[in-house]
């Protein structure tokens, strides 16, 4: 089960359908789409690395919302191709480590940061984990398996990141960010269990090995 409810998601892709269509009408490709919003999310891991906290979450969020609509319009503009959701899925691959890079470095660099080995040690976790879960997804749906299982899926850890450093930055001493880090990468390593299970029992309920 998802952070955000599945009702929330199906409510927010019914409200934005009239800009999808627009942007169908427009000639905006999904790639386009694609294109862009891993270069805000490229500019928002800088900003986090500069200490920009408040822009980072501002352009995460932002990317965030690029990364539905490229697939609503490859979806509602019958635009949907093998080369473009190769491309989409290897720059969300980017995003995913993009951003705790960014976080990476502000700890690594910023004065008074009050646990900076344990934040940059959680960083690279988060990485990992991130990774992680969305290498499962792929590989399970090559293997013709459903995998959207899990408590954190990309959704949620941006939504996780950007809210919270916009609204309130990193804290003093890096506290708040380091919590953010932390909780964003133990709720990936429970999706990675989730995912591992998930498809464990359905391939042993239909007897694959």
């Amino acid at each position: 089960m998802a952070l955000v409810p599945q009702a929330v998601k199906q409510g927010y892709l019914a409200a934005t359908t009239p800009l999808v269509r627009w942007l169908i009408r427009r000639g905006i490709t999904p790639n386009t789409l694609t294109t862009i919003g891993a270069g805000l999310i490229i500019a928002s891991s800088v900003a986090y690395g500069v200490g920009a906290m408040r822009w980072g979450g501002a352009l995460l969020l932002l990317s965030g919302m690029l990364d539905t609509l490229d697939g609503q319009v490859a979806r509602l503009g019958a635009q949907t191709t093998d080369f473009g959701a190769f491309y989409d899925s290897t720059l969300d691959r980017v995003g995913d480590g993009a951003s705790f890079i960014g976080i990476a470095a502000y700890f690594l660099y910023a004065p008074d940061i009050r646990w900076r080995e344990e934040a940059v040690l959680a960083c690279l976790v988060g990485i990992l984990a991130a990774v992680l879960v969305s290498y499962m997804r792929a590989r399970a749906e090559g293997l013709g398996l459903d995998c959207k299982v899990g408590v954190a899926q990309r959704l949620e850890r941006i939504l996780g990141l950007g809210l919270p450093t916009l609204l309130v930055g990193a804290g003093e001493g890096g506290v708040v960010l380091t919590t953010i880090v932390v909780v964003l990468t133990v709720l990936s390593i429970i999706t990675v269990g989730q995912r591992f299970a998930h498809v464990y029992r359905v391939t042993a309920a239909a007897g694959v090995k």
